[in-house]
């Protein structure tokens, strides 16, 4: 999946190393490098001397370009960051407006209804990703959402949602956060680890899961079980990657890194999609333009298709 090059892996800090480890792992990492580094050699030195120069200086080329590169991905960084400050008062109008908040100039006409109700709730579900997350019991505490914020964090680099929600019969929190850590390797984020808010359910309205008690024959003591339901707010529940991670077999290491890219994907859909084009998704304008997109995707490769044949 874009943007997560591993799911499974994890950083190990200088913290939890002792100093034999550190010293192990600095010669691992050692002898790593050299065996790329005799590699690179070995692939110029077999060239023909004509050639070598070509390679060299289409290696300096190399260079070069990745100097423009790094220099790219540093101002996008700076770009991104200035514009998110600047849409930010935008966003808060919306919110204000959804809310009720903020009224429309030129209302006159006196409404018991504020705001737009259900906004956040029918963007989402007009989303493909999103509507499959969302259960009919999850819909009316989703009702009571009243905005959907994110922002980048540096310490520790990642970024973080926020969502707010009015006092509701379902759960104490006025905003339910969660927090993705991100690490780059080879100048490509790669997904640490998510941690979200703990809620604090109202008793009888968790939508999560729900504790079951029947009376055991052989003990007057009653067996109780926890029944695990699906749900949107499991996305506040992240998948872990267990601590010992060695010992995890290959059918649940699969299925551990398919629920974190899903995780993953839910939040670049909320990040990139929902949030800066939120009004469009409550009209369903943006299902049509995605929809339109794929439709083109699809009429270009069946024309490449096409084309293909009648070269054969």
């Amino acid at each position: 999946m874009s943007g997560i090059a591993n799911c499974l892996r994890r950083r190990v800090s200088d913290a939890e190393l002792s100093s034999e480890e550190k010293a192990s792992l600095v010669e691992t990492l050692k002898n790593k490098l050299q065996a790329l580094a005799e590699q690179h050699v070995d692939v110029l030195e077999s060239l023909a001397p004509v050639v070598r120069k070509r390679v060299d200086v289409l290696i300096e080329i190399q260079s070069q370009h990745d100097e423009l590169e790094a220099k790219f991905l540093e101002e996008k960084s700076a770009l991104e960051a200035k514009y998110h400050k600047l849409y930010g008062p935008l966003y808060s109008k919306r919110s204000e407006i959804v809310s009720g908040v903020l009224e429309v100039e030129g209302e006159t006409e006196e409404r018991e209804e504020k705001g737009v109700p259900d906004f956040w709730l029918k963007a989402m579900k007009n989303n493909e990703i999103l509507a499959e997350e969302i259960h009919e019991s999850d819909e009316e505490a989703l009702k009571y959402l009243k905005d959907i914020k994110w922002c980048r964090i540096d310490d520790p680099k990642g970024f973080k949602f926020e969502f707010f929600f009015d006092t509701n019969p379902f759960f104490k929190n006025q905003v339910l956060t969660k927090i993705y850590h991100m690490i780059d390797e080879d100048d490509e984020p790669i997904l640490e680890k998510a941690i979200g808010t703990e809620i604090e359910w109202h008793p009888g309205n968790c939508l999560t899961q729900e504790v079951l008690t029947k009376e055991s024959l052989e003990s007057t003591k009653p067996i109780t079980k926890t029944e695990e339901y699906e749900s949107f707010f499991n996305f506040f529940s992240p998948p872990q990657v267990p601590e010992d991670d060695e010992k995890i077999d290959e059918n649940t290491a699969e299925e551990l890194q398919n629920q974190m890219e899903r995780d993953y994907d839910i939040a670049s859909t909320l990040r990139d999609k929902i949030i800066p084009h939120a009004v469009s998704w409550f009209t369903g304008e943006a299902v049509q333009d995605e929809d339109y997109g794929a439709s083109w995707v699809d009429d270009e490769e069946d024309d490449d298709d096409e084309y293909s044949d009648e070269e054969a």
